[in-house]
């Protein structure tokens, strides 16, 4: 039981520690470059580099989060998450590791808006892996935090309104080009993060009317070792008995059960949902 809450919780930090990754790579290698403000702590600290050129952005990210960390810490107590403590510090380290070996004086290419797709693309990817994990790189998360504590403010449409503002700030700041492209970024990002988390989450929901319960119970639990629920029900037009089986598996586990249902019962009938939120031991934790 030890190993295995020991694999669980590597597992969780490794796809902690990628997800931070993805998003610094972003950050560093395509949005500063290009100052593209999309929103955040990031976007704050492309504004104020752009104001301040002989300071970096990654200098002016690790700044503001330390910042907010703090505040975290002092506000926040307890209730202050230990996977965004960690996301933040290893974030703040990676665009200081990023900025010593690799430093940038212009963008990778000449494509800007090649460049603007990697700069949502991956920072989009590591926050869906952050907040399907309950994690983030701190900055407005840490701050939307003490709002929720002390505020009855709207947090997700206030943060929203907060981000709009730093992607539009480049228009009047930097330049139309730049504000134009931030805004863009904007809005594929919050696109984008919620769609990769939904694609993170997608689970298969069955319904299946079947003849045969004992033998489709047994490759669910003893084959899949997934959990269901079974009842009696009669056929509307046959009047024949039949069982109702409801379960949730993963996408391959779907495909198995499919598989095994037309070998033992091919005139069972399957009603297959596509959910991305499913709550339960083996899912998502409520």
């Amino acid at each position: 039981m030890e190993a295995a809450k020991v694999k669980s919780t590597a597992k969780e930090f490794f796809l902690l520690t990628m997800g931070t990754l993805l998003v610094a790579v972003g950050s560093y290698f395509f949005k500063f470059p290009n100052q593209f403000s999309t929103g955040g702590v990031t976007g704050i600290a492309v504004i104020l580099s752009a104001l301040f050129p002989s300071v970096s952005s990654s200098m002016f990210t690790n700044v503001i989060n330390a910042v907010f960390l703090l505040l975290g810490f002092i506000v926040l107590n307890k209730g202050f998450g230990a996977r965004t403590v960690y996301c933040t510090i290893l974030f703040s380290g990676m665009l200081g590791v990023f900025e010593w070996l690799f430093p940038l004086s212009a963008p990778l290419t000449d494509e800007k808006m090649l460049e603007l797709f990697f700069a949502v693309l991956f920072p989009a990817l590591g926050s869906a892996i952050l907040f399907n994990l309950q994690g983030s790189t701190g900055g407005t998360d840490i701050l939307a935090m003490i709002l929720k504590k002390y505020s009855s403010l709207d947090i997700g449409t206030a943060l929203l309104c907060v981000d709009v503002i730093i992607a539009a700030a480049p228009l009047v700041l930097i330049g139309p080009e730049s504000g134009l492209y931030s805004v863009l970024g904007l809005l594929l990002k919050s696109v984008l993060v919620d769609s990769v988390i939904e694609s993170l989450n997608r689970r298969k929901s069955f319904m299946l009317v079947t003849s045969c319960p004992k033998e489709v119970c047994q490759f669910i639990t003893g084959t899949l070792h997934r959990s269901a629920t079974f009842w009696e029900a009669e056929g509307a037009y046959s009047h024949q008995e039949k069982w109702v089986i409801l379960t949730a598996l993963s996408r391959p586990q779907a495909v198995a059960l499919r598989r095994y249902l037309m070998q033992i019962d091919p005139h069972a009938f399957m009603l297959i949902t596509n959910s991305s939120e499913i709550f339960g031991k083996g899912f998502l934790r409520a």
